[in-house]
Parts: structure tokens; C-alpha cells; sequence
């Protein structure tokens, strides 16, 4: 019958990845990582161009002085995000970030999705850094690099790079060869130049106090030469548009702490170390962000900072050249460390996808000497260095923001589905011997009831009435299955209406400022629903699992991750959507020719386990067998 056909696709496309406690801290990889070492991680993977870049073009083209704010909000962004990853650091201690996360909570086909944006996040983040590194020492050189390879080996090519990079797939090779050696290795090299990269920011803020002049953060329009170029002039002199323009582009100066969620199987403990190190690296880097932002604002006006070197420029301008010198010094750690942190989780996310057989398989092969994932870090280095040689990458930076907003909207919604989820109840007995298997896999009702004493008789005539009573009235003191279904439908309608809204105001900017009837009635339909349905999410029973980390103000600061995070989603462009969609059509190639056939929940269901977790009576010694090479 063709409805049991799509019936059964459906079933494998929202599989989910069940996680054994007893073998979860189990891993082929190394563990090793200390918190000081993830800590470092995050930041040195996120401290780098967004210093001593992205400050001074956001600055000088976009948010004027206010580009302080700009990264206050590209902050809180980041901090949202980096509390959902932190409770799921402490959830699921296990290699793959966002992926795993979604597996686990969501489905097979959501979890690949995020993971083959999580892989192109990554490759187009290494190849964009080292870039970035082969430029900043070629304008050291005077440029010499570019000049030779214009002269003898130009390229006419749209879409592609003036010359090939020879330089930048040089370093992107040995960046490959350090972290396939051992992890360890290389977050020793990651500390050190982590260390000084730091360092040289507390000099630059330091320095920079002696030289500030308020006056810069109040230059009247009169002193304007250009107002279509400098705006207004004031201390939004792009108004409060031009700040949140700012703020998405400042937005990606935070990406990258995300990388430490990709150890999970490499921390020496992670449901620990992960949230620690999350928010200290976050804190950190803000810090960092701001006040670099603000001295340099306040040293020159906005519209005299270079767009592609301010820091050096700026302290020539004052006078004190040798700091040009010192920044330098800086600049190659923080953009190394950059490169490291942008590599470091791609050959791991390749290998917990191709390890859960909806990539390729041979990719998950580990080396027994390193203990590393050698293929994939070897791949996955070659194909960064070979983008970073060729391509043009100013266009494809935005494809990096929409792979990791989208990462970052879907751990969100995770941890609303988790926390209000009976599955999560159900887990937690499989920890105790409370629960079995059978439990987690199949949920019924009749186990709904003998786990919750207080439930309201409507409960048990449940059709329209109750349906939408359930929406505005506790109906339970733990999670069942009809509250897990109600809060689910609640998180859809959510991210639905937070999309239409923010299109509305997007797209309908000026007729919102303008007063048109219908643009306010449809803003003030959908942000009405926002509200309702965070409502309905915060008076539904919550999981009591007890975790060493768990996000605050559930379900109101994942609400408000998603919200962000959709809300910059629509202000990239077309053409970020467009490509966006055709990687997007290689990776279904790839999952519906291959993943869903391979996947290890595919081979799963076809086991005959009575008790999967335990490997009890009802199953032959070759299915217990087929099951723990499978695992």
C-alpha cells in the first residue's frame, strides 16, 4: 500500500539515535582535553579575525561607534546558542556537536541536515582563515606574494580567485599534518599562541586607554564630509539599523566556540568541562570584542579606520609605531589559532556521521598509533586547502553563517524538545534500571500513566476540547506522551511564527515605520503567537533529569536563541539561500543514495533485541553480536 510506504519513510527519516549510558563515555579517541584546554580552544578558534578585521569594517561601513553594541548583540546571540550547547555537552558526551545533539532529540534526516551544514560551516571557515593568513603576511611583504602569482599565474575566472594561493593550501596542509598527529599536539601549539594573542589584546586595550578621546563618539554632521558614506554622524551615525546590520556581520567574529561541543569524546570530562569551558571562552572573547572595539572608536574617528588592517594604522596614527609591530605578532597567532579552531571539529563531525553510516563509512577509521580520524582529517584538509587556493571567498562567508545559524537554531529547539520531553524521563530510569529498552523505543500510554498520579480526568477523553485546554492548563506533573506531543507542535508553531514575524519585519520595514494597517496587523498577529505559544511551552511539565549543566529560563532562552537566530538567517542574502540550496541538493543525493540505506538505526530495527540496552534473553548470540560491532 503507498501510505505504508511513506509511512515507513517517515519512520526512517525521524529515527533517532539511541545512546546507551553505559557505553556513552566509551570512545577510540583520545581523552585528553583538559578544561583549560577546551577553554583555550574556543577562544583561540574565535578571537581572530573578528579583532583585527572585522572591528574596524563594521566600524567604519556599518555601526560607527556603536559597533560596541553591535557585538553586545552578536554576544547574547552566542551566549544563547552557547547554554543549549553547554546542557548538551553535559547530555550527550559524545564526538559531532550539533549532529549528535539532533540525532538523539529529533531525527535522522534533521541530524543529517545540520551535520552536512556543519561540514560546509567548517571547510569554507578553514579555507576563509587561511586566506585571511596568507594576506595579512603578504601585506607584510608588500604584497610581493600577490604581485608574483598575478604576473605568471592569473585567473580569469568568475567565481575564482585572481591567483591561485599557493601559500594558503601550504598552511592549510600543515595545519592538516599537526592535527593528524594527535590532538594533543596540537592544542599544546593552540595554547601557546592562544597565550599571546591574548596577551597583545590587553596591550592593545591597555595602550589604546592613553590615547582615547570621547569627542569621537559624538562627531556632529557638520564635521561630515560625505553623508552617504559616514551617515549622520552621533554615535549611531547608521541609526539602529546599521547596528543590527552590524551585528550580523559581527556575528561572525563568535563563530567557532562551537568546536568545543565537537569533543566530547576527546575531554577528559565532558559533561563537566563542556558548559565550563562554553561560557568562560564566550565571556572571554566578548570581552575582548568589546573592548577592542570601543579604544579603537574612541582613538579615530569611525570614518578615517581601515577596513583591513585598523589596529596597526590606527596606533601609527597616535604615534607609537612599534606597536604596529606587536600587533603583528599578535595577528599571526590569533588568525593560527583561528585556522586550528575552524579545522579542528571537521574531520570530527565527518567522522561521527560516517561512524553512524549516513556518510560514507570509511571515513570513521581511526589510526591506531595517533588516535585520530586520519582520513577524514586528511580529506577534509586537502578539500579546505584546494578552496582556500582557489576561490574568491568574500561571497561564501555568508554560506558560514547560515550553516551555523541553522546549527544553532536546531540545538534550540533540542533543548525545548528535551526538556519537556517523557523520552528524557525514560532515559533517566534506563540509568537507575527503572526503564528498559522496550521503554525508550516504545512509549505507551498505559506507561504514561503508571508514571504520572496527577493527571485531570479530561486527560482521558482527550479530543479537540482537551487538545486545546492542554494549551493554556497544566495537564500533568511529569511529561507523558500527550504533553510531549502538545509541547512539540508547540516548538513548530514557534519557530514558524517567529519566521513569519521576522520576515515582517524585514521585508516590510518602512511600511511598518509608516504606519500601514496591514504590515502592523500581520506584526501583531505573529508576535501575539510568539507569545502564546512560549506561554503554552512554559506551562507544560518539565523533565526532572538531573544533569551537571542545565540551560536557565527553559523554555524562554531558547525561545529567544531561535528568535535571533532566525531573525539573521533572513537578513542574508539570495544568493546565500541559492547556494545554500544546491549544497543542500548534493547532500540528500548523498543520504538518500547511500546514508539511509547504511545508517546503524537502519540496522538496528532490523535486530530481533527483546532488550537492546541489556542484551538479555530473546536474542541470538550472532544478533548480540551483529548489535555491539554495529555500536
Amino acid at each position: 500500500m503507498p501510505h505504508l510506504k511513506i509511512n515507513r519513510l517517515f519512520n526512517s527519516l525521524m529515527r533517532r539515535k539511541y545512546m546507551d549510558e553505559s557505553t556513552a563515555s566509551q570512545t577510540k579517541l583520545n581523552r585528553c582535553l583538559t578544561t583549560l584546554d577546551l577553554t583555550a580552544l574556543g577562544i583561540g578558534s574565535t578571537l581572530g579575525a573578528g579583532i583585527y578585521v572585522v572591528a574596524g569594517a563594521v566600524a567604519r561601513e556599518t555601526a560607527g561607534p556603536s559597533v560596541v553594541i553591535s557585538f553586545l548583540v552578536a554576544a547574547i546571540a552566542s551566549v544563547l546558542a552557547g547554554l543549549c550547547y553547554a546542557e548538551f555537552g553535559a547530555r550527550v558526551p559524545k564526538t559531532g556537536s550539533a549532529y549528535v545533539y539532533s540525532y538523539v532529540t529529533v531525527g535522522e534526516i534533521v541530524a543529517f541536515v545540520i551535520g552536512w551544514n556543519l561540514i560546509l560551516e567548517y571547510v569554507i571557515g578553514t579555507a576563509s582563515v587561511a586566506r585571511a593568513w596568507s594576506s595579512y603576511f603578504d601585506s607584510m611583504l608588500d604584497k610581493k606574494i600577490q604581485h608574483y602569482f598575478e604576473e605568471h599565474l592569473p585567473m580569469h575566472i568568475g567565481g575564482l580567485s585572481k591567483y591561485p594561493d599557493f601559500f594558503a593550501f601550504a598552511i592549510t596542509l600543515v595545519l592538516t599534518g599537526l592535527l593528524s598527529f594527535g590532538v594533543k599536539e596540537s592544542t599544546k601549539f593552540n595554547n601557546v599562541f592562544t597565550c599571546i594573542n591574548l596577551l597583545v589584546v590587553v596591550y592593545v586595550i591597555i595602550c589604546g586607554l592613553f590615547k582615547v578621546d570621547i569627542k569621537n563618539w559624538t562627531i556632529p554632521k557638520s564635521e561630515l564630509s560625505n553623508s552617504t558614506t559616514q551617515g549622520e554622524g552621533g554615535f549611531m551615525p547608521f541609526g539602529f539599523s546599521g547596528m543590527m546590520s552590524g551585528a550580523a556581520t559581527c556575528f561572525y567574529a563568535f563563530v567557532g566556540f562551537d568546536c568545543i561541543a565537537t569533543t566530547g569524546e576527546e575531554a577528559k570530562n565532558p559533561q563537566k568541562s563542556i558548559p565550563f569551558s562554553i561560557v568562560l571562552s564566550l565571556l572571554a572573547i566578548f570581552i575582548a570584542y568589546f573592548g577592542v572595539s570601543a579604544v579603537l572608536t574612541l582613538m579615530c574617528p569611525y570614518y578615517e579606520l581601515d577596513p583591513n588592517a585598523p589596529l596597526p594604522i590606527v596606533f601609527d596614527r597616535v604615534g607609537w609605531g612599534v606597536a604596529k609591530y606587536v600587533i603583528a605578532i599578535g595577528a599571526v597567532c590569533g588568525l593560527s589559532t583561528s585556522l586550528l579552531g575552524a579545522m579542528f571539529p571537521l574531520p570530527r563531525v565527518i567522522y561521527a556521521m560516517s561512524s553512524d553510516g549516513i556518510i560514507f563509512r570509511f571515513l570513521s577509521r581511526v589510526n591506531e598509533r595517533f588516535k585520530t580520524p586520519l582520513i577524514a582529517t586528511m580529506l577534509s584538509g586537502v578539500f579546505a586547502g584546494g578552496m582556500a587556493m582557489l576561490f574568491d571567498l568574500k561571497e561564501l562567508v555568508d554560506m558560514m553563517s547560515i550553516g551555523t545559524l541553522q546549527a544553532y537554531t536546531l540545538v534550540a529547539v533540542c533543548v525545548l524538545l528535551l526538556s519537556v520531553s517523557i523520552n528524557s524521563d525514560v532515559e533517566s530510569d534506563l540509568k537507575s534500571g527503572q526503564a528498559d529498552y522496550n521503554d525508550y523505543k516504545n512509549v505507551t500510554s498505559s506507561h504514561d500513566n503508571h508514571r504520572n498520579s496527577k493527571i485531570p480526568e479530561w486527560i482521558d477523553n482527550i479530543g479537540v476540547t482537551g487538545t486545546l485546554k492542554a494549551l493554556v492548563v497544566r495537564s500533568a506533573d511529569k511529561p507523558t506522551e500527550f504533553t510531549t506531543k502538545i509541547a512539540s507542535w508547540n516548538t513548530v508553531f514557534l519557530c514558524v511564527y517567529i519566521a513569519a514575524f521576522s520576515a515582517v519585519v524585514i521585508f516590510a520595514a518602512d511600511q511598518l515605520v509608516n504606519r500601514e494597517w496591514w504590515a502592523i496587523l500581520l506584526a501583531s498577529l505573529f508576535g501575539l503567537g510568539i507569545v502564546f505559544f512560549v506561554y503554552s511551552l512554559v506551562i507544560q511539565p518539565q523533565s526532572k533529569v538531573k544533569l551537571w549543566f542545565k540551560v536557565p529560563g527553559v523554555p524562554i532562552l531558547p525561545a529567544a536563541s531561535c528568535f535571533i537566530n532566525i531573525y539573521l538567517m533572513l537578513k542574508l542574502s539570495k544568493a546565500t539561500w541559492i547556494r545554500f540550496g544546491v549544497w543542500m541538493a548534493i547532500g540528500f543525493l548523498v543520504y538518500f543514495t547511500y546514508g539511509i540505506w547504511h545508517s546503524s538505526q537502519a540496522q538496528y530495527e532490523h535486530l530481533p533485541l527483546k532488550n537492546v540496552k541489556n542484551s538479555t534473553a530473546g536474542s541470538s548470540e550472532e544478533d548480540v553480536q551483529k548489535y555491539e560491532k554495529l555500536k
